[in-house]
C-alpha cells in the first residue's frame, strides 16, 4: 500500500479517496513537519512549506507530489524533476472561488467598506456625507493573465456593467470574454481596475513596480488574489501614500502573512486577506480531492491529468496549464 504525507494532514471526511489504495501520512510537529515523512511515497503539498533538495533528501521513496493548488513557486521543480519526482498542480480546484473573492475585493475596495464601518464603529454623525464609493458600471477592469480564474473574473465583471480587457503574452484571449491589450503598459493606462492572475515566476516577479504604478490611471484599484510577489510592496504603500491609487484588494502578499503592524493593513484604502481566496468550502474539497488523486495517478501509473514536469513521466513537455 503507498504512503501518502499531507502537509496539512487528510481531511476525515475524504478517507475514502485512499482507503485500500493509500496509508496516510500526517505531518509531523510544528517545528519539524516532514519529520513523518520518512517512508512517503507521495506529498500532498499545501502552500506552507518549501520543498527541495533538503525536503527531497528525508523523503527517499518520494515518487510524486501533487499541489492542492496551481502555484508551483514553492518547489523547487528542476531538482524534483533531476531526482525522477512527478510534480502535479490542481488547475481547476481554485477557479471558482478564488474568482468570487477576487469579485468581493473589487466591491470592498470600490465600494470603501472598511471607512463605512470604521465610522459606524466610531459613531461618526454624517457617514452619508463622507461616504466617497463608486459606481462600476462601465468601467474597465484590466485582467493581468488571462487563464481559468482570470477568465472567469472577466465573465462576473461583465455580469455588474465592466468592461473587461485582458492582457497575456501566453494565452489566447476570445474577443466575446474580453478585448486584447497590446501591451501590459497599454493595459495599466487603460483600466479603472487592474487585477493580477499570474503565477509567480523570476520574470513576473514585483511585476507591478514603480513604472507600473505610474503607468496605472490616477485613482485606479489594484486587486491581487494571485501572488504576493508580483507586487513591489513598498511601491505600493508610497503609491496609495502619494493618493496615486484609489485603492488595493489583496489576497495575497509580500511577506505572507503580513505583520500585524504592517501600514498596509492600516489604511482605510486597502483590504487584505490572508491567503483564503480559494478555502472555501467547495474549493478546499476539489484541491484535496484533486492533489489525491494526481498523486495516486502517478504511484499506480495511470498518469496524472496535469503534470507540471511531464518529461519525468516519459511525455512531451510543455505547458500544460496557464496561469491563474
Amino acid at each position: 500500500m503507498f504512503r501518502l504525507w499531507f502537509e496539512r494532514g487528510l481531511p476525515p471526511e475524504l478517507g475514502h479517496e485512499i482507503e485500500g489504495r493509500a496509508m496516510a501520512l500526517a505531518p509531523g510537529p510544528a517545528g519539524d513537519p516532514l519529520a513523518t515523512a520518512g517512508d512517503a511515497d507521495g506529498i500532498v503539498a499545501s502552500s506552507l512549506l518549501d520543498y527541495g533538495a533538503d525536503a527531497f533528501d528525508r523523503a527517499p521513496r518520494l515518487r510524486v507530489i501533487a499541489r492542492t493548488g496551481i502555484g508551483i513557486d514553492r518547489i523547487d521543480v528542476p531538482e524534483a524533476t533531476r531526482r525522477g519526482i512527478v510534480v502535479c498542480n490542481a488547475p481547476d480546484g481554485p477557479t471558482l472561488s478564488t474568482a468570487e473573492h477576487t469579485i468581493a475585493l473589487l466591491l470592498a475596495v470600490t465600494k470603501r467598506l472598511k471607512p463605512a464601518e470604521s465610522r459606524l464603529r466610531a459613531g461618526f454623525a454624517d457617514s452619508f456625507a463622507a461616504h466617497d464609493a463608486i459606481e462600476l458600471q462601465g468601467r474597465t477592469i484590466g485582467l493581468v493573465g488571462f487563464g481559468r480564474i482570470g477568465r472567469r473574473v472577466a465573465a462576473l465583471a461583465r455580469g455588474i456593467g465592466m468592461e473587461p480587457v485582458a492582457f497575456d503574452p501566453v494565452a489566447e484571449i476570445p474577443p466575446d470574454e474580453a478585448a486584447s491589450a497590446a501591451s501590459l503598459e497599454d493595459l495599466l493606462g487603460s483600466s479603472d481596475v487592474v487585477s493580477l492572475h499570474l503565477p509567480l515566476s523570476p520574470g513576473t516577479r514585483h511585476l507591478i513596480d514603480r513604472t507600473a504604478l505610474e503607468a496605472m490611471r490616477p485613482g485606479a484599484f489594484l486587486l491581487n488574489a494571485a501572488r504576493g510577489g508580483l507586487i513591489d510592496h513598498d511601491a505600493l504603500l508610497e503609491a496609495l501614500e502619494r493618493g496615486r491609487l484609489g485603492g488595493a484588494g489583496l489576497d495575497v502578499t509580500e511577506p505572507e502573512p503580513l505583520p500585524p503592524d504592517h501600514p498596509l493593513l492600516a489604511r482605510d484604502d486597502v483590504v487584505v486577506t490572508p491567503h483564503v481566496a480559494a478555502a472555501t468550502r467547495e474549493g478546499k474539497r476539489r484541491l484535496t480531492v484533486t492533489a489525491i488523486r494526481e498523486a495516486l495517478a502517478v504511484l499506480e501509473g495511470e498518469g496524472p491529468r496535469h503534470p507540471v514536469n511531464p518529461e519525468v513521466l516519459g511525455a512531451p513537455s510543455g505547458r500544460t496549464s496557464k496561469g491563474a
